[in-house]
């Protein structure tokens, strides 16, 4: 009898074990579709970082009118990336846009949009992140002009514009609207680009997805409001979904430099039902006065 026990325990504890791999698996799978829907990829890996063993060692350079970031590895190196972080790291980094030791990281990271992300999607994110190969590789020093190199003026300019904290349902839509929300405004943090910003840097939320003249790299970013004289307003929710996908206008033009790569690297990974709710939403935003 007490065999037959021990026999059965041996099974359940077996049964137990596939189950909870099974349930780690699937926590991998949903960071990585994540992972690549916010184009992670597309700023932590440079263009010459073509393997498995480089994806996300850091290094690209980001130009803007403040100096040159660069990406820093979020490979889980213990040395070099993000090896030695606990989980609560990762978490406080995405909702607070606070390193493991408090500093604050500079917005080029666009934790103002990662702070929305909910908490079991930055655990997925978490997950998947400690599953790619780490990549002993150093991380660039930002190379900043004065007084932007300063790291300490960031607390003022967190406190005047940012506000930490996950997304609020708009309850008056329905939960595709708010879905496509989610993923233009947090996951894929469209504004980043996609917005006017301010003297110090800061996003104009006012004119969200209005555009932007000088967006990263100094290449213009349109407006993908739906106005129907500088923004995307004559697209249809199926134009949308096609560019989302291949990168092609109703005019059968085809997205070129920066925007060619967030294609490439992310939207054309999305699932059906979630560039249908990006489409709905934008088509639904606010239009250009």
């Amino acid at each position: 009898m007490r065999a037959c026990g021990a026999v059965l325990l041996i099974i359940l504890a077996g049964i137990f074990d596939s189950a909870a791999v099974a349930v780690a698996d699937e926590a991998v799978e949903r960071g990585r579709y994540l992972f690549r829907v916010a184009g992670c990829g597309g700023c932590h890996t440079t263009e010459v970082q073509n393997s498995d063993a480089l994806l996300l060692a850091g290094g690209r350079a980001i130009e803007t009118p403040f100096g040159t970031f660069y990406a820093t590895n979020i490979t889980p190196d213990p040395e070099h990336g993000i090896g030695k972080w606990s989980r609560e790291d990762f978490h406080r980094a995405m909702r607070e846009g606070l390193s493991p030791d408090d500093s604050p990281y500079y917005p080029a990271f666009p934790y103002t949009s990662y702070t929305a992300l909910s908490d079991p999607d930055i655990e997925d994110l978490w997950r998947y992140l400690q599953s790619v190969t780490p990549a002993a590789i150093a991380e660039r020093p930002h190379e900043l002009a004065f007084p932007f190199s300063l790291r300490a003026l960031l607390r003022p300019w967190r406190r005047l514009y940012f506000k930490a904290g996950p997304y609020e349902a708009n309850e008056s839509k329905d939960q595709v609207w708010n879905r496509g929300a989610y993923l233009v405004e947090v996951v894929g943090h469209c504004g980043e680009c996609h917005s006017p910003r301010g003297f110090l840097g800061q996003v104009d939320k006012s004119l969200a997805l209005s555009g932007n003249p000088t967006g990263p790299e100094d290449e213009a970013a349109p407006s993908i409001r739906p106005d129907s004289k500088h923004g995307i307003g004559s697209w249809s929710i199926e134009d949308i979904e096609t560019y989302l996908s291949f990168g092609m206008t109703p005019a059968g033009d085809f997205a070129g430099g920066a925007m060619a790569d967030v294609i490439k690297r992310s939207t054309q990974y999305l699932s059906e039902s979630d560039q249908t709710a990006i489409a709905r939403y934008l088509s639904e935003t606010e239009p250009e006065p």
